[in-house]
């Protein structure tokens, strides 16, 4: 009875798949029968794998779990596995059992935009086609329909209004505003820019790979009125280029942000819109 029982009551099977692999698994219950039947039904269905040329029965769960450890180092995984955590109707199913039907119901239920509903759509088409292409999971992955999505939103200042919004805002945040203005660098960004990524010689600021949503490193080119912002920020601190009037790096500026929007009265502007103006 090639079973085992751990402290925290859960039984794993340990077992020999037909070719001589070593498998360790959780059974996911502490039962001992239920722990044996998920044992016998494993072994059964690896050797029919083997003598029929059938493909694996694979969860969902064990899908995502590779998934995960293949994209550790990616920007998205922290995403991906809020989503996972969310999918929760999938768990304990068989990546065969994951048909269009069931898979639009379940997304439907996800409260959200439409926007929001293709984001989940989107991983769960990439997993399953993961399974066809890469893994060999599946023969076929059913076709998602995405959700339509509106307009994108595009919110812009002029001039003026940007001057006045820069002007109601402490003089620290004012001159990061001004920075992202003449860089469209995002706010993540300028919050942690630090001096070792700014080469004034060649008027360039450098973006490591894992602070772009490319995942690529990135240079960006520095005009006279972002350098101007630099220059006046030499001194102040020997990492950070941005710090607050105790000269600490800053963390938060949500607060301050909203009060000088509501001063000047501009509405519906994020930071991010900074970009685009």
């Amino acid at each position: 009875m090639p079973i085992y029982k751990r402290n925290n009551g859960i039984w794993y099977a340990d077992i020999y798949s037909p070719d001589g692999k070593r498998i360790r698994c959780s059974t996911g219950t502490k039962c001992e029968k239920e722990a044996q039947e998920y044992h016998d039904k494993l072994k059964y269905d690896l050797w029919r794998v083997k003598h029929f040329a059938e493909k694996p029965k694979i969860l969902w769960d064990e899908a995502c779990l590779r998934w995960l450890e293949e994209r550790r180092d990616k920007k998205s995984l922290i995403d991906d596995e809020t989503k996972i955590r969310r999918l929760t109707a999938f768990r304990g199913l068989y990546l065969h059992q994951l048909g269009k039907s069931l898979i639009m119901a379940e997304i439907a239920k996800i409260k959200g935009s439409n926007a929001t509903k293709n984001r989940y759509l989107s991983f769960v088409r990439a997993v399953l086609n993961k399974s066809v292409k890469d893994w060999d999971y599946l023969n076929t992955a059913p076709k998602l329909t995405g959700y339509r999505e509106a307009r994108r939103r595009v919110r812009w200042l002029r001039p003026d209004e940007a001057e006045k919004l820069v002007a109601a805002l402490p003089d620290y945040i004012g001159a990061m505003a001004v920075f992202s203005l003449n860089t469209g660098l995002r706010k993540s960004n300028v919050l942690n820019l630090k001096w070792k990524q700014i080469d004034l010689e060649r008027k360039v600021a450098w973006l490591h790979h894992d602070e772009t949503k490319s995942g690529h490193a990135l240079g960006v080119a520095l005009n006279d009125a972002a350098l101007s912002v630099l220059f006046k920020q030499r001194g102040k601190h020997p990492d950070s280029v941005f710090v607050n009037r105790r000269r600490q790096p800053v963390c938060d500026i949500q607060k301050p942000w909203k009060k000088a929007l509501e001063v000047v009265g501009i509405e519906d502007f994020r930071w991010h819109d900074l970009r685009h103006t």
